[in-house]
């Protein structure tokens, strides 16, 4: 579920990513909308790990829904440029993941983008909030226990707020 420097648990690591062309936009750089589209692929990938992907759904009548989400645009990407969002579960608890994402340039590595979403577990047959089932728990429990070494990410838990005046 998460990969290991020297014994050292790290965030869950997506595949690398291309820009598509139609995403960019009159700036020349990638569409703010698009960098959703990225932190949601990445997160397909880790919740095929957790065994909540898309067969889910049909398998088990549950799904995720996203309940919160704030994002930060720190430095442009541009077409062309290869990314990957790094996860961190921060949280879990028996109907919800907290989780940050980091979206990086594959190559380079310098910081693009985050995200800091809360998402809920349904149950989709009365699409209300459920709790995970027990196997699913498990998984889950055992990648927020490792992400618990991981050290907490710049940024987490941050407001949109003006700057104060002095």
């Amino acid at each position: 579920m998460t990969t290991q420097i020297n014994g050292v648990p790290t965030p869950f690591l997506s595949s690398v990513m291309q820009i598509e062309p139609q995403w960019i936009d009159y700036n020349g750089h990638l569409n703010m909308a698009y960098y959703n589209v990225m932190f949601d692929r990445a997160i397909d990938e880790l919740w095929l790990l957790l065994g909540i992907g898309p067969d889910y759904k049909s398998s088990r009548g549950n799904s995720t829904f996203t309940a919160e989400c704030h994002v930060r645009y720190l430095r442009e990407i541009h077409l062309g440029d290869p990314v990957q969002v790094a996860i961190t579960l921060l949280a879990a608890d028996d109907k919800r993941l907290h989780l940050f994402e980091e979206l990086r340039h594959a190559t380079e590595g310098w910081l693009s983008a985050t995200s800091e979403t809360m998402t809920l577990h349904i149950d989709m047959g009365q699409r209300k909030t459920a709790p995970f089932p027990p196997d699913v728990r498990v998984t889950i429990d055992a990648v927020a226990k490792a992400h618990a070494l991981v050290p907490r990410p710049e940024g987490v838990g941050r407001a949109i707020a003006m700057p104060a005046k002095r």
